[in-house]
């Protein structure tokens, strides 16, 4: 079954060419696609994936994560942005957003994050990620928390960063996916992070891997 996708970008040539570079994909089908948040909102279907700008004219790309996650929960958001200062990217991720994928970034790149953040996975580069930090708050050493980490808990927060899915770190390793799961949650836990996204920004910024 496809992936379902809704965009909301106010450059209607970018907005094009992001038609043009997912449409001719099986895997992925486009429901709608919108200039503003408000016209989103308006014409709104049930999708998997939200590609969201932060740059949009009346409500921010940033306050739409509040309003899509409180209305439609279901949906993945990924932020496609040209804005990577530390501000828009924190301010993302701690308002829900699933993924944060420059616009310069291949266009490869976007493909495989759609695919990621709908497999359960986090639409992150590394750079991206170690700027992901300012929020996190640790209350004891990075050493510990690391040691505190069973191996296979180790070896799956690296599977995970790397970006590979719920169901291939099972295949992998030989267990369930919701062995996978509860070893993520563990982690979670332990990390003191509640997404993927925030669990890989602090394995990368806390050198964890």
């Amino acid at each position: 079954m496809a992936i379902t996708i809704g965009l909301v970008e106010d450059h209607s040539e970018f907005r094009k060419s992001l038609e043009y570079l997912i449409s001719p994909h099986q895997k992925f089908k486009i429901i709608w696609s919108c200039s503003s948040v408000e016209e989103a909102l308006n014409k709104y279907e049930d999708v998997n994936v939200i590609l969201l700008d932060i740059n949009l004219p009346g409500v921010s790309g940033i306050e739409a994560i509040t309003l899509f996650k409180q209305k439609y929960p279901v949906p993945k958001i990924i932020m496609l942005t040209i804005l990577e200062d530390d501000k828009h990217v924190l301010e993302a991720i701690k308002k829900g957003a699933d993924g944060y994928i420059l616009k310069k970034a291949n266009p490869q790149k976007i493909l495989d994050g759609i695919e990621n953040v709908q497999a359960g996975g986090a639409a992150l580069t590394p750079m991206i990620a170690r700027q992901i930090m300012a929020f996190l708050r640790p209350d004891f050493k990075q050493e510990e928390q690391y040691s505190s980490l069973t191996p296979r808990e180790k070896e799956i927060l690296t599977l995970v960063a790397m970006g590979v899915t719920t169901e291939v770190i099972g295949e992998k390793l030989f267990i369930s996916a919701q062995t996978v799961r509860n070893h993520i949650k563990n982690i979670y836990e332990k990390l003191q992070v509640h997404s993927r996204a925030q669990m890989v920004a602090k394995a990368y910024k806390d050198k964890l891997i």
